[in-house]
């Protein structure tokens, strides 16, 4: 029985698919007008390892991440670089993927572009204005009415008489109320724009997952998540959207906490406090950023910074060296221990609670030493293939001897991403590739690893 906490209702609650056996989560994923920071790479593994634990426990899950591709900040960035918007977009995307591998990341099972979803958005908007919930302001844009929705504000905790209070002085006056949010802009030049019953524009920000998530998962799926820095406005005005329009939208609500500079402030490209994801782990293993993670409860603040990903460094080495030594001691061909996984998995069913769930696996690997030096070579093999099990549960690779180089790892993700992309003709010529090469592959529910034949 897994529990984890909604959002919504402030409490832990029990994971019960809608579809037995079928998990449909949404994430919001990235905004790809740079290269993502470390904080937004604390979505891509959260959700990341939600997906693989769940497929871990023998549920089917089929996880949707977005890409928003058309934005002010990406139209702003390619006007300064003087290139069209789409190829600032496409840019970042290739960027973005290469660092998932980076991230040990599987891809997900769809990953939509907003672009590419106009007409289910135009739809959207023109359902909401039949209702009464948005209208055509004075100066072109399509705008929520807010107070329409009376439900607005029960997924943030906000009240509308404090969000009116804290309204900013300079009010647009295209809108009825300064609460209201913008469904659809209208068309300004130099900028992109499609053909729309109230003219050429382009979608809001809001709009865009609220048709994404739908589409892809129907009116009423499992978990929606995302950065806490989300919860509002983003997934308070897509909730208001999608159940304006009789959809149930999501059960579970799940917001991970943000990663913190060293005076405990959000690393954000706003702020101007961020660091890169690649000039972090510039020279330290990329798995030390997972691991720090994994070390950290998901709703609980991180530091990430040189120091404590390089403690977690030399926590990874700890698994590393442990599964090494059994390998070269000759205890191999060992059997996963239930009663440790067991322990394991009452961490994990209790709120994804990684923290506790490695503690467990950092014990397995001690005992595991021990019995290594006390020749009980039988129990070091059980022990061993019960951490390396644990480990690929929450998407942690450990590196034993013989280790797979990056090159062919890379290849191994590739395939899964043709996979995903439903390119078989591609992920085949890929896996004959490897085999070509010497390397037995193997596909499972939480992806492609290859090893030496």
């Amino acid at each position: 029985m897994i529990r984890i906490y909604n959002s919504m209702t402030g409490a832990k609650q029990v994971l019960q698919p809608l579809e037995p056996g079928h998990v449909r989560m949404y994430c919001c994923g990235t905004t790809v007008y740079d290269y993502f920071h470390v904080g937004n790479a604390r979505m891509l593994v959260v959700f990341d390892m939600v997906s693989r634990y769940l497929r871990y426990r023998n549920l089917r899950v089929t996880f949707v991440r977005n890409i928003t591709d058309v934005d002010d900040k990406i139209i702003r960035r390619a006007a300064e670089e003087g290139i069209e918007w789409r190829a600032l977009a496409d840019r970042y995307t290739m960027a973005l993927h290469a660092d998932l591998l980076l991230l040990g990341c599987l891809p997900p099972d769809k990953e939509p572009r907003a672009s590419s979803y106009i007409p289910e958005m135009l739809t959207m908007i023109g359902q909401l204005i039949a209702r009464g919930y948005a209208y055509v302001a004075n100066n072109g844009d399509v705008m929520y009415a807010v107070r329409k929705f009376a439900g607005y504000g029960r997924l943030s905790g906000k009240r509308l008489e404090d969000l009116q209070a804290g309204a900013r002085v300079e009010v647009d006056l295209a809108k009825r109320d300064p609460l209201d949010f913008v469904l659809w802009k209208s068309a300004k030049p130099e900028e992109p724009s499609w053909p729309s019953p109230w003219g050429p524009g382009r979608p809001g920000w809001h709009i865009e997952c609220s048709a994404m998530s739908t589409h892809e998962l129907g009116n009423h799926f499992d978990i929606h998540g995302g950065g806490l820095d989300l919860k509002f406005p983003h997934h308070e005005n897509e909730r208001a959207q999608a159940v304006a329009m009789g959809k149930t939208f999501a059960n579970h609500w799940m917001h991970h906490q943000f990663v913190v500079d060293a005076e405990g402030e959000k690393l954000s490209k706003s702020l101007g406090n961020f660091t890169n994801l690649l000039d972090l782990i510039d020279t330290m293993d990329p798995r030390s950023y997972r691991m720090l993670l994994l070390q950290s409860h998901y709703r609980s603040p991180v530091q990430a910074n040189t120091e404590t990903v390089g403690a977690a460094e030399r926590a990874l080495t700890g698994l590393d060296t442990f599964v090494r030594r059994a390998a070269a001691s000759g205890a191999s061909g060992g059997t996963r221990l239930d009663e440790v996984a067991r322990a394991f998995a009452r961490r994990m069913d209790d709120d994804l609670d990684t923290a506790g769930a490695m503690a467990i696996v950092f014990d397995a690997a001690r005992r595991g030493n021990a019995a290594i030096d006390a020749g009980d070579l039988a129990a070091a093999a059980d022990l061993a293939a019960t951490v390396e099990d644990l480990c690929s549960a929450v998407g942690l690779r450990l590196s034993a001897a013989g280790e797979v180089p990056a090159e062919m790892v890379a290849r191994a993700a590739a395939l899964d991403a043709a996979r995903a992309a439903k390119d078989f003709a591609a992920a085949d010529a890929i896996r004959a590739e490897l085999q070509d090469a010497g390397w037995v592959v193997e596909t499972a529910k939480t992806g492609t690893t290859v090893r030496r034949s």
